[in-house]
């Protein structure tokens, strides 16, 4: 008889240990200060990456750890669950996929040893823009060519941790839309050195919002980028990303996994310690029931995220388990969220039981990085069959 499959949690021990020693040095003190100040967990970032977590994903020949997407699901899922925020961070895991899969191999050699070592950064992607949304084959951020250099205008918009980054993965027509066959042609990906950019056509914005996740509005005005900036073919870019946006969902969907576990521990261990006239209001099957349903949920959305990261490492077409998983995960922590919360009643709003502050980071992933609606539209139609909604 064949084996059961690895549960999800069991996978990786080492790494998963590793994580939590070193999350136990950043506690919800230290994640309730840089929320009140809005600031970047710069200290958090830099033990990530002395640790070389945030190089996992890179070849040993490079200075990183050369491990698979999993291994990345792991680390981030642990992150949350530590009750800390891996958004600080994520970019750079499933960014690197476009990178490894297309750059050049003089690309690789200048940047990635420096990223695995954390002298460098790659942390900002440029896509989204205030006019097109998720609609990415209507961007108007232009490359032109010209001579030896690309000349870059437009705008990018929730292009996070820009300010706190050296290098960004940028999305860009290089074909206007009304030249090409398909509308996914034309699209090209630069990776941009910001040292060199910031002030010379490059300008960041900071972008407040519900959420300290050091977002912004990023400006190209007459950018000129080397001509070597170009990721792969010119034109190809919506491919190359595509294979970086199912990696994204995948690791964004682990995190959602480890935000849906802290809050079911969080309201188990407050259920079982909270008494309300004599007793433990967890016996109170309107307290224990919705934990439970909770739990099954993010069991089952584990599971998706599993076997959708297993057919991401072995190049399988894993479009839709990846996004299965984004929007099971996503559900599940969001359920559990709002579960943590009415299981806390009033001290779920108190910021020291930091039951708020998670309640609002992961909402976040209902809407980002791709729509729950958006998902579903794409399962009816690629998945089913369904006539095209949009």
């Amino acid at each position: 008889m064949q084996a059961p499959p690895e549960h999800p949690s069991e996978s990786y021990p080492e790494i998963r240990d590793s994580v939590r020693k070193l999350c136990a040095g950043f506690p919800g003190e230290y994640w309730r200060a840089l929320d009140q100040e809005r600031a970047y967990p710069t200290a958090f970032v830099n033990a990530l990456s002395e640790a070389g977590f945030l190089a996992a994903l890179i070849p040993e020949d490079f200075g990183g750890s050369g491990l698979r997407l999993g291994a990345a699901a792991a680390i981030l899922e642990e992150i949350q669950l530590a009750g800390c925020n891996g958004g600080a961070c994520h970019a750079q895991m499933y960014i690197m996929g476009t990178v490894l899969r297309h750059g050049s191999e003089g690309q690789k050699q200048r940047y990635l040893p420096a990223i695995a070592d954390g002298s460098l950064r790659l942390q900002a992607f440029g896509v989204t823009e205030p006019t097109s949304g998720s609609d990415t084959t209507s961007i108007q951020t232009f490359a032109r060519l010209a001579g030896e250099h690309y000349v870059v205008n437009g705008q990018k918009v929730w292009t996070s941790r820009a300010e706190h980054s050296d290098l960004m993965l940028l999305l860009a027509r290089t074909t206007p839309k009304d030249q090409v066959e398909k509308r996914t042609a034309g699209l090209s990906v630069f990776l941009i050195d910001m040292r060199d950019a910031l002030g010379n056509g490059l300008t960041i914005k900071p972008l407040p919002a519900m959420v300290n996740h050091a977002t912004t509005e990023v400006f190209f005005d007459d950018l000129r980028i080397p001509k070597d900036a170009l990721i792969g073919d010119e034109g190809r870019g919506f491919r190359y990303i595509l294979s970086g946006m199912n990696a994204e969902r995948i690791l964004i969907a682990a995190e959602c996994i480890g935000d849906a576990r802290w809050f079911i521990e969080k309201a188990t261990r407050y259920a079982t310690e909270r008494e309300v006239f004599g007793r433990p209001i967890g016996k109170n099957q309107g307290i224990q029931f919705p934990i439970a349903r909770a739990y099954a949920a993010t069991q089952a959305a584990a599971l998706m995220v599993s076997r959708a990261a297993a057919l991401y490492e072995s190049h399988a077409d894993c479009g839709a388990e990846s996004n299965m998983a984004k929007l099971l995960a996503s559900d599940a922590s969001w359920q559990a969220a709002d579960m943590c919360m009415q299981t806390h009643g009033g001290f779920g709003l108190a910021v020291e039981y930091d039951v708020e502050r998670k309640f609002r980071e992961t909402r976040l992933y209902q809407v980002a990085p791709i729509s729950t609606n958006l998902i579903l539209s794409y399962l009816g139609e690629h998945v089913l069959g369904l006539p095209r909604s949009y």
